[in-house]
């Protein structure tokens, strides 16, 4: 496992993980981040790997199924020391979520933000903390055709957009993993964003849009840290959970014994 340098500044960062949705389109009753791999959880494996990096400040947002996420903390004996934010609105979208955590993004420490339905190389977190630009989303050049992958889009190596359906010109792109890293102030904005969002009525939107709307009020201030080589994959669907435990989980397994 590569793991930062525990000297480095950013090992002061919080994390924040979302874990609150239904998962309608997996059809399955738990919350996606209890799914196990391996032996491990997806929860497990990404609070080993934010530890490992020395992230101990984890709060993750939870709704649907709760005590599921409560039982699986108190089996890799982890309850004590992660804080759990609740979403009442969880059946909406995403940007709820993360406006559930609007007091963190606010208090004035670097953030990391995680999308909990994510199987990948622990080595994603340490790039993440390490990459030079001020805020950095993770890339993978890889990316299937169609409307579904979040699209980091570039001309040069500035972000010009950041979507689904992007609507500016772009030279190259590829998928967003769906973990961040952001500077005290720019998860401040975000916080007050996402806070907009909501207080307009659009509590059903993904978080998506707030941080695009950020990207392009601020290009300079934004990276990409290209994670192409590193095995992951989002758990969406059941073809999702196949290709994770058939493809991405032995070249985990790979890397753990090499």
């Amino acid at each position: 496992m590569d793991v930062l340098n525990p000297s480095s500044p950013a090992k002061n960062a919080c994390a924040i993980i979302l874990a609150a949705g239904v998962g309608r389109r997996l059809g399955r009753d738990a919350p996606k981040v209890t799914l196990s791999f391996g032996g491990k959880s997806l929860l497990q494996r990404h609070i080993e790997a934010l530890e490992a990096n020395g992230v101990a400040d984890i709060a993750i947002t939870v709704g649907h199924r709760a005590d599921l996420i409560r039982q699986e903390l108190s089996r890799i004996d982890t309850a004590g020391r992660i804080a759990l934010i609740d979403n009442p609105r969880y059946r909406e979208g995403s940007i709820v979520s993360l406006w559930a955590q609007r007091a963190r993004l606010a208090a004035g420490t670097t953030v990391l933000l995680m999308d909990g339905d994510v199987l990948c190389d622990s080595r994603m977190i340490a790039r993440l903390l390490a990459a030079p630009s001020e805020n950095v989303l993770l890339l993978d050049r890889a990316i299937e055709p169609g409307d579904e992958p979040v699209k980091i889009c570039l001309r040069g190596s500035e972000i010009v957009d950041f979507a689904k359906v992007p609507q500016h010109a772009y030279e190259r792109h590829g998928e967003s993993v769906g973990f961040f890293r952001f500077s005290p102030d720019m998860a401040a904005a975000l916080a007050e964003r996402v806070t907009a969002y909501v207080d307009a009525g659009r509590g059903t939107a993904e978080y998506e849009p707030a941080i695009r709307d950020l990207i392009l009020a601020h290009p300079q201030r934004f990276g990409c840290e290209d994670i192409s080589d590193l095995p992951w994959t989002e758990i969406d669907f059941d073809a999702d959970v196949v290709r994770a435990r058939q493809d991405i989980l032995p070249r985990l397994q790979e890397v753990a014994h090499a």
